[in-house]
């Protein structure tokens, strides 16, 4: 059980991305159904996580039970997907998760009973009263009166909505700090950081006269350092707010202006959730009660659970009229979303298309820009996503994302799973590409290994020889001289030689920037060719940095 001892709101904030539950949960039910959720099993969870190949790291070696609760005891069981008393056992919604299907739905059911208090989350009587709310339901709310909320609105003011009643008072909130801006003279970064700091004083306004300044692993009691405290710990909240509405298929973001707003196709089902949920907490001293509730996974009821609704909804997605009167709810539900990804792969393969035609090419520059001058709202989801329309632009392979797509064909979120970002069919030969954000020893740490092992997969996956590019702003020396090395090893469990050619994000644009000079279509042939020169050079270089400069040069002059 967890202690409400805040102010403000909290959202979970693991797994980061909501679909990583899913591997999670599943080797957990696999795993430790029907045992107690104990030391000894949170230790054997975390070391079996750390072994699969779905999980990045090893969990923490000092705290290793603390690592399990840290990736169970927030979002699965907070969300209802796990029952941890008095056994592990995975609930109705839980398993609902782990079919694969209409997973945004089953995330949406959840979302919206979240609620603080409740049995998994108490105030104590120092902090009894302030809350009274189920968070994404007022955070939906929030989006839809305003038609759209950017990440400082919500981390500055959605945090404050601790209780249902406050909701007209946190719009107004939102609606002076759009006015004060509009008129202000100074530039937006100061602006904003004067009114969070100004918001933050008032929230905390007791503790700071109080002089409870101190913030917990840190000895210094300072008001700035406080201030720095709980503005990180809102912002990442709001972050993790943003990513799970974002989940569920019924928000849509703008990178560039770094805010969400109701997609206008699911604008009725969000309208019809907001009038039908029940805005109060439910069952907040009776666990029994809360938990049944909590782990249905037919409640709350949404808006294409009525069968008049979803034959409509269906009709509308068909493209020919059919008779449906025959079909089950379940099977009406499966139409629907058989249509709407049949609607969403028509939408890729028209982008597809004219990204190979370069109609495309100017913008994808721009967001390559965008990412560098770190304008973008999700950076490592943008990288990723206009890294695969550049592949498909610069050559004729046949190339797929590693990518969870929302119904307009944008990108989501990054999807789960061992394998490649990216993975570039040349029928002869495959290519998988990896990008990252990541700088310094971070990169080497979270991205070496698990390169050389995607790479290993799909060359035994396809049965064919396969290389790897890696797309970094900057290339750390530790990963220079790793996947040098790689070349020239033959290890049996990465399937022979590795070829991994670490490329920073600038000279991978000066390739694009090449090819749509060119005029023409590069062959796989010229793709290869960097390769095999990589290959040949790990062999005649002196040293891994000899190595690195020569296949930079010859990226840069590749066609």
């Amino acid at each position: 059980m967890a202690y409400l001892r805040s102010k403000t709101l909290f959202f979970t904030t693991s797994p980061r991305t909501p679909l990583k539950m899913i591997p999670e949960i599943e080797l957990l039910s696999k795993n430790f159904q029907g045992k107690a959720w104990n030391s000894d099993t949170q230790v054997e969870f975390i070391k079996r996580l750390a072994k699969s190949k779905e999980f990045q790291g090893g969990g923490s070696a000092k705290e290793v039970a603390f690592s399990a609760r840290d990736r169970i005891n927030r979002a699965p069981k907070a969300l209802g997907f796990v029952d941890l008393k008095p056994v592990i056992r995975l609930t109705e919604a839980g398993n609902q998760l782990i079919s694969g299907k209409r997973t945004g739905e089953v995330l949406l059911r959840q979302l919206l009973k979240f609620q603080l208090p409740s049995p998994y989350h108490k105030e104590p009587e120092k902090f009894a009263g302030i809350f009274c709310v189920k968070p994404y339901l007022e955070i939906f709310r929030l989006i839809y009166v305003l038609g759209t909320i950017s990440f400082d609105e919500l981390m500055i003011f959605g945090m404050q909505l601790t209780h249902y009643k406050k909701f007209e008072q946190i719009v107004e909130k939102i609606r002076q700090f759009r006015r004060m801006r509009a008129y202000t003279s100074v530039n937006y970064k100061n602006f904003r950081g004067e009114y969070l700091r100004k918001e933050i004083e008032n929230i905390f306004r007791n503790d700071i006269d109080e002089g409870n300044t101190q913030t917990r692993e840190s000895r210094d009691t300072s008001l700035d350092k406080f201030i720095r405290t709980k503005a990180g710990n809102m912002r990442d909240y709001a972050d993790a707010c943003f990513r799970y509405l974002r989940a569920t298929g019924m928000i849509e973001i703008s990178q560039r202006g770094h805010s969400l707003s109701i997609m206008p196709e699911k604008k009725r089902e969000v309208e019809f959730f907001l009038e039908t949920v029940n805005r109060e907490p439910v069952f907040v001293e009776d666990e029994e009660r809360y938990k049944k509730y909590l782990f249905d996974a037919l409640l709350p009821v949404l808006y294409s659970d009525d069968r008049g609704r979803l034959l409509k909804q269906v009709s509308e997605a068909l493209e020919k009229d059919e008779d449906l009167s025959g079909q089950t709810t379940e099977q009406l539900k499966d139409r629907l979303e058989t249509a709407i990804q049949k609607r969403k792969t028509e939408i890729i393969e028209k982008q597809m298309k004219a990204l190979k035609e370069y109609k495309k090419y100017d913008d994808v520059i721009t967001v390559f820009k965008d990412i560098k001058a770190n304008l973008l709202y999700d950076a490592p989801l943008m990288l990723e996503w206009n890294t695969w329309r550049a592949m498909t632009m610069l050559d004729g392979g046949d190339i797929r994302a590693n990518l969870i797509m929302d119904d307009k064909g944008q990108p989501m979120s990054t999807a789960a799973g061992n394998m490649a970002d990216i993975v570039c069919d040349y029928d002869d030969f495959g290519l998988a590409v990896e990008v990252t954000m990541r700088t310094g020893q971070k990169q080497y740490e979270m991205e070496g290994e698990p390169v050389s092992r995607h790479l290993a997969k799909l060359k035994k996956e396809t049965g064919k020889e396969a290389y790897c590019l890696f797309i970094a702003p900057k290339i750390n020396e530790s990963c220079i001289a790793y996947f040098y090395a790689l070349h020239t090893m033959n290890i049996a469990f990465y399937g022979g030689q590795s070829v991994i050619v670490p490329m920073e994000l600038d000279v991978f644009i000066h390739m694009v920037e090449q090819s749509y000079r060119a005029g023409y279509v590069p062959d796989p042939k010229q793709v290869k060719g960097i390769f095999e020169y990589s290959l040949e050079q790990a062999k005649a270089a002196k040293d891994e940095n000899e190595w690195y400069a020569r296949i930079k040069d010859k990226a840069l002059n590749w066609l």
